[in-house]
């Protein structure tokens, strides 16, 4: 079991003029692999709203992984990247460097992702695409290694070649 907060970057989400529909997506698969979603907010795009929060999601809830979806593109507002660089203390580029690789394969656009990923402390966090369908394609691909990569930041795995024999 894992613990997870879940970040919505949005506008128009957090004036009520918008739905989240990428939040609950991410919610449902976190369920399906064994986790546990404790937070949930949708705060807007404004960098340093977004950090703070992100902070409080690591050295407060002591959460092992945050999910940030929204604010990832080319627009003016899109500053989740920046808000998250902010905080991490060291990068993983693998995760968001793959959805990119990957999505791109069915969708040329997802290239204009500026997603990041990194650990703050004992937590990971990693931005995604602000849409459901983008949400959960991203999620299939990063899955597979998310629980492996919690299981070392905790302690509780440490043989990350093992598997590859």
């Amino acid at each position: 079991m894992f613990t997870v907060g879940i970040i919505t970057a949005s506008d128009k989400g957090a004036q009520g003029q918008r739905e989240d529909q990428s939040g609950p997506a991410i919610a449902g698969f976190i369920e399906k692999i064994g986790g546990k979603v404790v937070q949930k907010v949708i705060i807007p795009d404004e960098r340093e709203v977004i950090s703070k929060q992100l902070i409080a999601f690591c050295d407060v809830d002591h959460l092992d992984l945050v999910f940030t979806t929204g604010g990832t593109g080319f627009s003016k507002r899109d500053i989740t990247p920046e808000a998250t660089q902010d905080v991490i203390e060291r990068v993983i580029p693998g995760f968001t460097d793959l959805i990119r690789v990957k999505s791109f394969e069915s969708n040329p656009r997802a290239i204009l992702s500026r997603a990041v990923a990194g650990i703050r402390k004992d937590t990971i966090i990693i931005n995604l695409p602000g849409s459901p369908k983008g949400v959960l394609e991203a999620l299939d691909i990063i899955g597979p290694s998310l629980v492996h990569g919690i299981e070392i930041l905790k302690g509780s795995a440490t043989e990350c070649a093992s598997h590859h024999q």
